[in-house]
């Protein structure tokens, strides 16, 4: 009796543990990939904070449209007091005669309200719309980075799909393979078969042996890779979910020669309209500016520092305001607007040249993508039906071989028809799956991984 509840106590802790060890494997389609990468990659993040900066700092262009509205307050120690002279006609002396004077007080008190706003300045508005242009650029700035990092994920995990069936492969010749030397060295034993036979089956099996340990360090590698762009620990256990088989794209591409909505393009025609507007701002500079400004002060000058603190007839604060309307026309500037305008307008030569040198590029790789495409699943095809027709010779090569009826020579000729089939249908799938996101990279798609 204590035996048997030893045993089973043995058995629900083994469970659990086999539990524990399985729950630290994460399984991950390739959506949710791309989604924890386009959420915890650096470019993305970084992003996203320009975006955040350059919205924060359209308070700071805005603000020279606003009033400015300061207070101001000054206490003056005349230590010693400035000395001016006057004509002494003035006070009766004879004429020609100069008399100094000291002028002020000891002590000078202030306090002023100034206000300022800004009536015209054209520069200024245009600022404005230059930097609402800069909001909408480092937005597709972290849409296009949020692209870039799913098109990179994406062909990352097809390469780990593509090892992941590739090691099945292996691991099914492996077992092929073995029982294969199993057979033979039975018939060795036997006296029936031919030892230079089981070498070479040896042989081949060592290769095999060798190739699944360089496929289980590639896909362990790729996996790591996963992880780092994924932000996960490395020694976090992942798994990836979809098939090596499954299609990226729902229907089948159709030629695409308007791609006015690619984040690429769009980001270009908005850089575009950000040099159009900076040369804006130059040549606003060449318009007169009005401005309004007006100040109410306070003034009290005593000559006994004591007497501020008094309410008495002594202590006399003089009014003064003031309202001032500044008109400032610029008539040279040695040029300097003129060669900024110059310069303006080679950068907006620059960005349309390279905007229809990309609308160019657009439509050659698209076409490109498009052919790619239906070769590469043509060839799929015909590679998997090679592959299961080689599979096929490879098992009746083999029954016959066990039967005495096939040699060793054709088994082995057999067999390596087969791991070039297996090579072939391995390339052509991932071919076939690089093809699907370059096209779902050029014609938006690659969003439906991301949303």
């Amino acid at each position: 009796m204590k035996q048997t509840i030893f045993s089973l106590v043995l058995f629900l802790i083994g469970g659990q543990l086999l539990i524990a060890q399985e729950s630290k494997t994460t399984g991950l389609s390739l959506q949710q990939c791309v989604q924890m990468a386009v959420k915890k990659n650096i470019n993305v993040k970084t992003a996203r904070i320009d975006d955040q900066k350059n919205r924060v700092k359209k308070g700071e262009v805005i603000a020279a449209l606003l009033p400015k509205v300061n207070l101001n307050s000054s206490l003056t120690d005349n230590v010693a007091l400035p000395t001016t002279v006057i004509p002494g006609s003035f006070l009766g002396q004879p004429e020609g005669t100069m008399i100094p004077m000291k002028m002020g007080s000891h002590f000078s008190a202030s306090a002023a309200l100034s206000i300022s706003q800004v009536l015209y300045n054209q520069t200024a508005i245009t600022a404005v719309k230059l930097l609402k242009k800069y909001t909408d650029v480092s937005g597709i700035t972290v849409e296009k980075a949020s692209e870039d990092i799913a098109f990179e994920v994406a062909k990352l995990y097809a390469l780990g799909q593509t090892t992941a069936e590739q090691r099945k492969l292996i691991d099914k010749n492996i077992a092929n393979t073995e029982r294969l030397r199993n057979i033979t060295k039975i018939t060795v034993d036997n006296g029936i078969g031919k030892q230079v036979d089981l070498d070479r089956v040896n042989v081949n099996l060592e290769n095999l042996y060798t190739q699944q340990s360089n496929t289980q360090a590639a896909q362990e590698q790729q996996l790591n890779m996963i992880k780092y762009m994924l932000d996960l620990p490395l020694d976090q256990d992942i798994a990836l979910t979809d098939t090596a088989g499954m299609q990226l794209l729902k229907d089948e591409p159709k030629l695409q020669t308007d791609f006015s909505n690619h984040v690429t393009i769009r980001l270009l025609e908005s850089q575009n309209e950000i040099s159009i507007l900076n040369k804006k701002v130059i040549t606003n500079g060449y318009l007169p500016t009005l401005s309004l400004s007006g100040q109410a002060a306070y003034q009290g000058m005593q000559e006994k520092f004591g007497t501020y603190f008094k309410n008495s007839s002594d202590n006399k604060w003089y009014p003064n305001a003031s309202l001032t309307v500044t008109l400032a026309v610029p008539i040279f500037d040695g040029f300097e607007k003129r060669s900024k305008t110059r310069q303006a307008n080679l950068d907006i030569q620059k960005t349309q040249v390279t905007l229809e040198s990309t609308k160019e590029n657009f439509s050659m790789n698209y076409k490109n993508a498009m052919n790619d495409y239906t070769n590469n699943k043509n060839t799929v095809r015909r590679q998997k039906q090679n592959l299961e027709l080689a599979e096929k010779i490879y098992q009746e090569t083999t029954l016959k071989y066990r039967e005495g009826l096939a040699a060793m020579s054709s088994l082995l000729q057999d067999e390596m028809s087969l791991s070039s089939a297996q090579g072939g249908y391995l390339t052509a799938l991932y071919n076939f799956k690089e093809a699907e996101l370059k096209i779902m990279s050029l014609n938006g798609e690659i969003k439906n991984l991301i949303n």
